[in-house]
């Protein structure tokens, strides 16, 4: 049977081709745009990200934030380069996350648990304390400084000054160098200051709490002269000044500076009266007898709680006019007068303290020559002291009648949780003793504690 087959015209020139549906075969289709061969409608922007990524680019010249949604806020904020000038981001961005950015960048890794864990108060109080550190009197200009302060005052709450630099030394002929030590407190010709003057700005700073500050320059390497670390009265006069004005300071540590009896009074003269003032710290300075009694003085006449001024020169004297502003004080919490020279004359004054005041709850009084007087002293106030918390005495050669003499003070205290009495040279027996009533307050403590947290539990719950 011979098979017929229609053909079309033109059927017998070309062989059978198959159709090709274009349709159904997407991955076959093939649309030529002429201006962008790579062209494809699943990837055209949508409007407002343009507008965004429009925002992003020319956010230095007209910054707009507020204005937007905050889904598009957060995309603008997430773009947004921590290169930008801060007179334009300071006051107008308050998101955390940017201010991260900006941290990371500059200092890489970061601690933002010591600023409240707020990363925009961090990178403020880090970038104005580099702007002062790196300042040169005479030679920078006081605007680079004063320029920042409309930007961070209402972010920096602490100001933790590791180093200040001092003028650039002009060259001076040889028969002047004796003189050279002391140009600058004598009012000769040269720098108008000798550090950073901190009366153009800690008045400004109107939410400053904290102020830590060291008169040194570090690094110095074999470039040391000692007016590199010099704090000259000239200095002390404007620092005094300014911490005057400053209302809101509750922290002021002063360390590692050469603070004298006379530096020291120029300070404290300033801060009587202060009324905000909570902590004083002046460790490893040259306080003496004199510089002790302005310390007394301002106990008296501020509402500090916490005075620290170890590793100084104070001796019998001028403990004595601490312990007697300590005996009418109220307001005191700790007392830190470790590494000084007080002797059982400043020892035992600071203990018949103790015997009036009601307030005190922390005392250091390690390696200050004390001995056996005052350890008896000291057995009095712990039998009719029962605010005192915890007593420092280590390093101190108070022997075996001086351990017994605390011993038995502790036999009638419940009060006391910490006593540190090594290398005082007190004996095994004393030693041991003293440690279990110490212990035996530290379970009574915490049981009342235990219990009152319950009551209060309690309290709430009904």
């Amino acid at each position: 049977m011979t098979a017929t087959m229609s053909k079309s015209p033109g059927a017998g020139m070309y062989p059978p081709v198959a159709k090709l549906n274009l349709a159904a075969d997407p991955r076959k289709m093939r649309r030529i745009i002429a201006e962008d061969p790579e062209w494809s409608l699943t990837v055209v922007p949508l409007l407002s990200n343009l507008c965004l990524q429009h925002i992003v680019r020319n956010f230095e010249e007209k910054p707009i934030l507020e204005e937007l949604l905050p889904r598009h806020k957060d995309y603008v904020l997430e773009r947004l380069s921590p290169s930008l000038p801060l007179q334009v981001t300071a006051n107008l961005i308050s998101d955390d996350g940017y201010w991260k950015r900006c941290c990371k960048q500059r200092w890489g890794l970061c601690d933002v648990s010591s600023y409240g864990h707020s990363w925009k108060r961090m990178f403020f109080e880090r970038h104005l304390e580099n702007i002062i550190e790196l300042y040169i009197p005479d030679a920078t200009d006081p605007k680079t400084v004063l320029g920042m302060v409309p930007l961070c005052r209402n972010y920096v709450k602490r100001l933790d000054i590791s180093q200040l630099m001092p003028p650039i030394k002009e060259p001076q002929k040889s028969e002047d160098d004796d003189n050279s030590d002391s140009a600058s407190d004598m009012g000769m010709d040269g720098p108008s200051m000798d550090h950073f003057d901190f009366g153009i700005l800690l008045d400004k700073l109107n939410h400053l709490e904290e102020f830590h500050v060291v008169y040194r320059v570090k690094g110095c390497g074999m470039n040391f002269e000692w007016n590199l670390f010099e704090f000259t009265f000239r200095d002390c006069e404007s620092l005094a000044k300014a911490l005057k004005s400053c209302k809101t300071l509750k922290v002021l540590r002063i360390h590692q500076s050469k603070v004298d009896d006379e530096k020291c009074r120029q300070l404290v003269n300033n801060l009587l009266d202060h009324p905000s003032l909570r902590e004083l710290n002046l460790s490893h300075n040259l306080i003496g007898d004199r510089g002790a009694r302005a310390i007394g003085k301002l106990l008296n006449r501020s509402k500090l709680e916490r005075l620290t001024v170890y590793d100084n020169n104070i001796r019998g004297p001028g403990a004595q006019a601490i312990a007697y502003a300590l005996a009418k004080n109220s307001s005191l919490l700790s007392l830190n007068l470790r590494l000084n020279r007080l002797g059982d004359e400043g020892g035992q004054a600071i203990a018949q303290a103790l015997l009036k005041n009601r307030t005190l709850k922390w005392l250091h009084l390690g390696g200050n020559e004390m001995t056996e007087p005052t350890a008896t002293v000291l057995s009095q106030v712990l039998v009719q002291n029962n605010t005192l918390r915890s007593i420092n005495l280590s390093c101190n050669r108070l022997g075996m009648d001086g351990g017994k003499v605390l011993e038995e003070g502790m036999c009638h205290n419940s009060s006391m949780v910490e006593c540190d009495i090594r290398l005082t040279e007190v004996g095994q027996e004393s030693d041991y003793c003293i440690s279990q009533v110490v212990r035996n307050n530290q379970n009574q403590a915490h049981r009342k504690h235990n219990t009152e947290e319950n009551l209060a539990q309690t309290s709430e719950h009904y």
